[in-house]
């Protein structure tokens, strides 16, 4: 295997329970915080702590739909693609998550 070759490693960063409905909680990795998102249906979402328009922390920012609001200035981000929503632009680095019964692993560098 080349070594200049980067790999995602899936690493158990946390239960379901331990994120309330409609709420978020950072976690802290290599490449700076990542704040995982719970919606009303249980969807889980990981992007970058910080907003693309004045670095607001989006775990503090409020959680409807599949989207989160920056608690400093409202820009919406979908939580899905890590888009800003117009008519703001911008985007938030996504980390992929997914759910093993109630564990939550993010695809963390290896």
């Amino acid at each position: 295997m080349d070594g200049n070759i980067l790999s995602n490693a899936w690493v158990e960063v946390a239960r379901l329970g331990d994120i309330p409905r409609l709420g978020s909680r950072v976690v802290a990795t290599a490449t700076g915080d990542v704040a995982l998102f719970r919606t009303g249906d249980d969807s889980v979402f990981a992007l970058d702590d910080h907003c693309p328009h004045k670095g607001g922390p989006l775990s503090q920012g409020i959680v409807h739909g599949h989207n989160v609001t920056c608690p400093l200035h409202n820009w919406v981000i979908d939580l899905s693609t890590g888009e800003a929503q117009a008519p703001d632009i911008g985007c938030v680095r996504r980390t992929p998550v997914r759910l093993e019964g109630d564990r939550i692993l993010l695809a963390l560098r290896a």
